[in-house]
């Protein structure tokens, strides 16, 4: 089967790429169909030169054609032999072929497309193209489901011409109207050009290829680093914040023990002078009780005999109470209260908070470690936030002014109303249905398509926004920069974003210069803090706008003098 293939492709002509019909063979040895080399020529009847489509030899005169006996006799053959196959032998049209326009029934795939018929034929259809002398003369083509494609929809006429001038198929009526004087040719001597610039096209495609997949490979080894690089990273930051955490708690473990054992100490020494007073109470009662009874009675040797009215026995007693208030004045629980007070300034007697100076400390300590965590996630985040050059920002840089016709009246203009400053007394601006009523708003007067970047300086509370011009002016919660569906706002002294009403936190510090980046078709906004010759990135924004949008900027009030500027930029 492939060698018939390859005999029967011996016998196409160059031209229609279809079995030799009438062969003709011209000077320089190529056969053609007689048809399709007299339509070839006839498009260089002004030049009086005739060229071969595939040598590109030159005839002058017009050679005579004549035909070639032996190799019709050949086609003829080849002809009977494809009619001579079984049927079985012949496909019937899938769904993805394009099916024969004459078969009843179930349809056999065509074969061939008539260009003058606007129809597809199967094997035995197309005989007919093959012997009447008049369908001789149609143009076939491959099957093709857009047999339109090939009909000029102004003279509906078979494209059988190209226009290299205006690079576009027509017919030959086109050729002598609107595309007089252009350089045409036919579409065979066209496509035979296109096909010899093939190879040409196809190792610069390739090479293009390789230098792709090449970049392909270094990125996706680039992505294979950076996520490595991230897991390391993020493994390690687990691990330090895990050790962080058992260095805090094993120093809460070290200072609860403290606690614990100045606890019991001090308790040992209460419980010591506790016992012994409980003693001393219990030997008082007693003495009273048999005082109480000495009292009532009317014996005289039972009130002589009692030693606790003896003279000796109370001198001693007395010597001995002096004795033990003097230590306990030493010792008691009162004494060592009034001295732990004195100590850490707390004046609230015994009965006040006995470790107040472990959580004053304790609190400091705490203070300082969030200072510290704060400054050094700052640290972090900045170090996480990409970076880029404020040079290649700048090259987008485009003139911002405020429009004082938006300006609320607790704003001032100045410094050609680039400079907005919050007043504690109202301006008198006249009424203005753009102004901003409920909120200390102001928007710039041009609007920013394409492309654009500028810069704000700023102090005290100021937030940074873009916006639609048809913002609502007059309601307060509807108004306010980032809180509804037409503005976008970064908040710069809560280091928040607000977008749609949604909010987000902004890590890392963000200086009193902070740039704005916004590339309008393809819906990106970005916020950057600008340090020198650095532009860090505080927050990317991708979504779609609608509108054109201008800059807005707005100011607090709980913040008189607050101010921002747009400066111009070089």
């Amino acid at each position: 089967m492939a060698q018939k293939a390859l005999d029967e492709e011996d016998f196409f002509c160059p031209i229609c790429l279809d079995l030799l019909k009438d062969p003709v063979t011209i000077p320089c040895g190529h056969s053609y169909c007689r048809n399709c080399i007299q339509q070839h020529w006839a498009q260089e009847d002004e030049k009086q030169v005739y060229s071969c489509p595939e040598c590109r030899h030159s005839f002058s005169p017009r050679p005579i054609l004549v035909k070639h006996i032996m190799l019709a006799g050949l086609v003829e053959q080849l002809k009977k032999t494809r009619l001579s196959e079984a049927p079985a032998a012949r496909s019937y049209a899938r769904p993805q072929d394009v099916s024969c326009d004459v078969c009843t029934g179930r349809k056999l795939r065509a074969v061939q497309s008539c260009l003058q018929c606007v129809a597809s034929y199967c094997e035995s259809h197309l005989q007919p193209h093959y012997e009447a002398a008049a369908l001789q003369k149609h143009q076939l083509v491959a099957p093709s489901h857009g047999l339109q494609e090939y009909i000029c929809s102004h003279h509906h006429k078979v494209m059988d011409l190209f226009c290299r001038t205006d690079q576009q198929s027509i017919c030959y009526l086109c050729s002598v109207d609107q595309h007089k004087g252009h350089d045409t040719v036919t579409a065979a001597v066209e496509r035979a050009h296109r096909q010899a610039q093939l190879p040409a096209k196809k190792a610069l495609l390739l090479q293009s290829l390789q230098h792709k997949e090449t970049d392909l490979k270094k990125l996706q080894q680039e992505a294979k680093d950076i996520s490595s690089s991230a897991q390391r990273a993020v493994q390690y930051n687990r691990n330090s914040f895990k050790d962080m955490a058992f260095l805090l708690e094993m120093k809460r473990s070290e200072v609860e023990e403290q606690i614990r054992s100045q606890e019991q100490t001090q308790l040992s020494r209460v419980q010591i002078l506790q016992h012994q007073l409980q003693r001393d109470v219990r030997k008082l009662k007693k003495s009273l009780s048999e005082l109480d009874t000495l009292a009532l009675t009317q014996d005289h040797n039972q009130i002589l005999q009692c030693t606790s009215l003896s003279t000796d026995s109370q001198s001693r007693g007395s010597v001995r109470a002096h004795t033990e208030r003097k230590k306990m004045k030493g010792n008691s629980y009162t004494h060592i209260i009034s001295e732990q007070n004195s100590q850490t300034g707390n004046v609230t007697g015994a009965q006040g908070p006995f470790w107040a100076h472990v959580t004053r400390a304790v609190s400091e300590l705490t203070d300082q470690l969030e200072v510290t965590l704060t400054k050094g996630l700052d640290r972090v985040h900045c170090s996480l936030s990409p970076k880029v050059s404020r040079k290649d920002l700048l090259q987008y840089a485009t003139i911002i002014t405020l429009d004082p016709n938006t300006a609320n009246n607790s704003l001032s203009l100045s410094d050609g109303n680039r400079r907005v400053t919050y007043m504690e007394i109202e301006q008198t601006y006249p009424k203005h249905q753009e102004r901003f009523i409920d909120r200390p708003q102001v928007l710039s007067r041009e609007s920013l398509r394409g492309r654009c970047y500028w810069e704000v300086e700023w102090n005290e509370f100021v937030g940074i926004a873009v916006s639609y011009r048809d913002i609502r002016r007059k309601v307060y919660s509807e108004s306010g920069f980032g809180f509804n569906d037409k503005s976008w706002g970064l908040d710069c002294w809560m280091k928040m974003t607000h977008f749609n009403s949604k909010e987000s936190k902004v890590f890392g510090t963000i200086e009193s210069r902070v740039g704005v980046y916004l590339d309008h078709s393809a819906g990106v906004l970005e916020f950057y803090s600008i340090s020198g010759s650095t532009a860090r990135l505080l927050h990317r924004e991708q979504t779609t706008f609608t509108q054109p949008l201008y800059a807005g900027l707005w100011l607090c009030a709980c913040f008189p003098g607050s101010t921002a500027l747009v400066p111009k930029l070089k």
